[in-house]
């Protein structure tokens, strides 16, 4: 028997993923705040053996070598991708006992296309593929946009990603799941589809890159409806390869009037995390609204200079932490 748990990350429109069998697990594209990843091992009571990326992510900072670090896990990350840390890399055709007691293997799948090094991983069950970790390659619908990384490498990738996807879908049986990280509201899907589950056979149907009459179509039609990408996708591929520094969530100071009013007067960011109606019938003058539920971490990040301070105002104690958790997952740390 298998299991695969999925960590939602609904602000930024991802996933993770904890997969295991009776004793031991992988977890797959871990958000940075991993005790989230830790909680779901200790309510399943499996150890967390191995922990996967599918690429050096341009949309979050990811919780990876932290997590390896804590649980004693091997961090499993693809051989092409250039970082900094030490980790196990992987190679096309791999394989990653997860649990030999539940006959779980992980096979690793190159899947280039929405960077140049991506890998999928496949999840089989006594040899027998049940489950595929996506990642970037192939999405509900929809694949990953090829254009994060480098303009120049755009159309060789987005190429890539069509023969990636057409690799999936003619090496695995119709009835594997398929379990993307991105593609439920991020910015690193190609196009915006609706979806809360799907497979191999499904995805033969509807999704853009299998049903394409060719790769020139599929090309065309990908490249042009790509939108803008947010302005601190800049700054998470590099945080990535460099090593994540671990998350402090400690809560931050509590700041005065007079406080406030220096930072608002040296040019720092003042953000108010209350609803618009709240805001609107009173608010600090000069600070910005922001609100709180929704996308707050992509919207703030994207529209504030990368590296200046930020002070949260919040309506209570529970909103600021949410709201300092979720920045913390986009490289926001300890808000002033």
């Amino acid at each position: 028997m298998f299991f695969v748990d999925t960590i939602e990350v609904p602000g930024l429109g991802n996933r993770g993923y904890l997969a295991g069998g009776t004793r031991t697990a992988v977890a797959v594209d871990p958000p940075r705040d991993i005790d989230r990843v830790i909680a779901a091992a200790a309510r399943r009571g499996v150890r967390i053996a191995y922990v996967a990326e599918t690429h050096v992510h341009n949309d979050y900072v990811t919780g990876g070598l932290e997590l390896a670090r804590l649980t004693g896990a091997s961090y499993l990350v693809p051989a092409d991708a250039r970082v900094s840390f030490h980790r196990v890399p992987v190679r096309d055709g791999d394989l990653t006992a997860v649990d030999e007691d539940s006959g779980l293997v992980l096979r690793a799948l190159s899947t280039p296309g929405h960077t140049p090094h991506h890998t999928a991983y496949v999840l089989e069950e006594d040899g027998t593929a049940v489950a595929v970790f996506t990642g970037g390659s192939l999405l509900i619908g929809t694949v990953g946009r090829p254009d994060l990384v480098e303009p120049r490498l755009t159309e060789q990738l987005a190429r890539a990603q069509h023969a990636s996807a057409h690799r999936l879908a003619g090496e695995l049986p119709d009835e594997a799941a398929v379990l993307p990280t991105h593609g439920f509201g991020s910015f690193c899907s190609s196009s915006q589809q609706e979806g809360d589950s799907t497979t191999i056979g499904k995805e033969k149907t509807s999704n853009e890159a299998l049903t394409a009459p060719d790769a020139d179509t599929f090309v065309a039609g990908l490249l042009a409806g790509l939108d803008d990408v947010p302005a601190y996708y800049a700054h998470m591929g590099p945080l990535n390869a460099a090593g994540p520094a671990p998350l402090d969530l400690t809560p931050p100071a509590v700041a005065d009037p007079d406080e406030i009013a220096a930072r608002l007067a040296a040019g720092e960011w003042v953000v108010d995390l209350r609803n618009r109606v709240a805001f609107a019938s009173g608010h600090v003058a000069g600070s910005y609204n922001v609100e709180a539920e929704g996308q707050l971490a992509t919207y703030l990040a994207w529209l504030i200079p990368w590296g200046k301070p930020v002070t949260l105002l919040a309506g209570t104690p529970a909103q600021l932490a949410d709201a300092q958790r979720e920045l913390a997952r986009v490289g926001i740390d300890r808000p002033a």
